[in-house]
């Protein structure tokens, strides 16, 4: 079992361009993080892209590891976590503050990533490039909201 916390929210609006911080977002099921590209503002949104998640210790090991000069809002998933082992999230319920979520997949680190970021991002994340989650229940989300699982 863990409690974590979230230390951070990010949300992109369009394509390619740089995330936004946000101290809240709603969370809205069946849709995506208000907003953010792949959110309400989307034609349509498939469960696995409706929010992203990374863990600020997987960002602070890439880049003691690799020496690379990179922040966690550059890995562009919209929720940096604290102490939440994501990887171990998949197919498992969690709720971030009164939200629930359930991750789908893994979020490797891509060449598009790398293209917007730092050469090495992508190797320096794989395997700890975070998670791609469902919205269950919606609601608010808001930085330092306590993240915790939810026993099925």
């Amino acid at each position: 079992m863990f409690h974590g916390k979230l230390l951070a929210i990010y949300i992109g609006p369009t394509k390619r361009e740089p995330m936004q911080s946000v101290p809240n977002v709603a969370a809205i099921a069946g849709k995506g993080l208000a907003g953010d590209r792949y959110g309400e503002l989307a034609k349509t949104v498939k469960p696995e892209q409706e929010v992203t998640l990374i863990e600020s210790e997987a960002v602070a090991a890439a880049v003691a590891e690799e020496g690379l000069e990179f922040a966690a809002h550059l890995a562009r998933r919209n929720l940096v976590t604290q102490d939440v082992p994501l990887n171990h999230l998949v197919g498992r319920r969690f709720k971030v503050g009164a939200v629930t979520l359930r991750g789908i997949m893994l979020c490797e680190p891509c060449s598009h990533l790398e293209k917007l970021t730092v050469n090495g991002i992508r190797e320096a994340l794989l395997h700890r490039g975070g998670l791609r989650a469902q919205i269950v229940e919606g609601g608010t989300i808001s930085a330092g909201d306590a993240i915790e699982p939810v026993d099925d």
